[in-house]
C-alpha cells in the first residue's frame, strides 16, 4: 500500500497486499480484504466492508450515507463480497434502520454509473450494466442481469437468474428465471440462454417454461395459476422457488405481455 498521495484513516483496517492508487480517500471504520485494488479518486466512507480480490475503479463512492431524510446517522454498513468489480463512478449507499446494511454479493460486476441505494440486498454473480439504478430496500437474487439504464422502484424484488432488458422501468416484482421487457414491464419468456450457460438441462428449462406458460399465457389470475401449478406440476426445487416468490411478493409480480389487467 503505502501510497503517499492517498489518504487512509488510521482507524481503517486494510490488508497488507491491498493496492490503493493516488488521490483516493478511505475513511474510518473501513475494512478491505486481501488482494483488492482501489483505483484513483475513489472515496470509501465509514461502514464499508470490502472483501478479497475486489476491483474498484476511479470515481466510485462506497458507503456514503443514505439519500433518505429519515436517516439519523445510525451505525450502518455496506458489504461488498469477494471478487466483485465496481466500475467508474458507481455509488453505493450504506443501510438505514430497516436492514442496517446494504449488501453486494460475491463475483458481481457493477458497471459504470450504477447506483445502489440503502438497504438493497444483491446476491452473487450479478451483472448490472451501465446506469442501472436501484432505489432503496430492493432484493436481487443470484445471477440477475440488468441491462443498461434499468431502473428498479423501491421495495421491489427480482428473482434468481432473471434478465431485465435495457431501459426497463421495474415497478413490480420480477419472478425467477424469466426475461422482463417492454413498457409496462412484462413477461417476455424465460431466460433460456442464461440458464443454459449456467448448466440447466433442456428438460429443466422445459419444466420452467411449462410453469410460466400456466402463469402467464393461459388467462388465469395468479391465485388460479398457483393452484394449478401446485396440483399438476411435479414438486421440484425450481417449481417451489417460483411458487414461493409469487406467494411472498409484496408489490405483486409483473404482468404477462398478453394480460389485459
Amino acid at each position: 500500500m503505502n501510497q503517499p498521495l492517498a489518504y487512509v484513516h488510521p482507524g481503517a483496517k486494510i490488508a497488507k497486499n491491498v493496492v490503493i492508487e493516488p488521490f483516493t480517500t478511505i475513511h474510518n471504520n473501513v475494512v478491505i480484504g486481501e488482494g483488492t485494488w482501489i483505483g484513483s479518486n475513489v472515496t470509501i466512507m465509514e461502514g464499508a466492508r470490502i472483501g478479497k480480490n475486489c476491483s474498484i475503479f476511479p470515481g466510485a463512492v462506497i458507503s456514503a450515507i443514505p439519500q433518505d431524510k429519515k436517516f439519523d446517522d445510525e451505525d450502518t454498513i455496506t458489504v461488498i463480497g469477494d471478487n466483485t468489480t465496481i466500475r467508474e463512478c458507481v455509488t453505493i449507499n450504506r443501510g438505514t434502520t430497516d436492514r442496517m446494511k446494504t449488501v453486494i454479493g460475491k463475483n458481481c460486476w457493477i458497471m459504470a454509473y450504477c447506483h445502489i441505494a440503502h438497504d438493497c440486498i444483491v446476491g452473487d454473480n450479478c451483472i448490472f450494466s451501465n446506469n442501472s439504478t436501484l432505489a432503496g430496500h430492493i432484493n436481487v437474487g443470484d445471477y440477475v442481469i440488468l441491462a443498461g439504464m434499468a431502473a428498479i422502484q423501491q421495495f421491489c424484488s427480482i428473482g434468481r437468474h432473471a434478465f431485465v432488458t435495457g431501459g426497463s422501468l421495474v415497478r413490480k416484482d420480477v419472478p425467477p428465471f424469466v426475461k422482463a421487457g417492454r413498457e409496462p414491464l412484462s413477461y417476455v419468456g424465460i431466460n433460456s440462454i442464461g440458464l443454459r450457460r449456467r448448466g440447466f438441462t433442456t428438460d429443466k428449462i422445459r419444466e420452467i417454461q411449462d410453469i410460466y406458460r400456466i402463469l402467464y399465457q393461459k388467462n388465469y389470475n395468479n391465485s388460479q395459476a398457483v393452484a394449478i401449478i401446485e396440483a399438476e406440476m411435479q414438486a421440484t426445487a425450481e417449481r417451489d422457488e417460483i411458487l414461493e416468490f409469487i406467494k411472498n411478493s409484496q408489490r405483486g409480480i409483473m404482468k404477462g405481455y398478453f394480460s389485459s389487467n
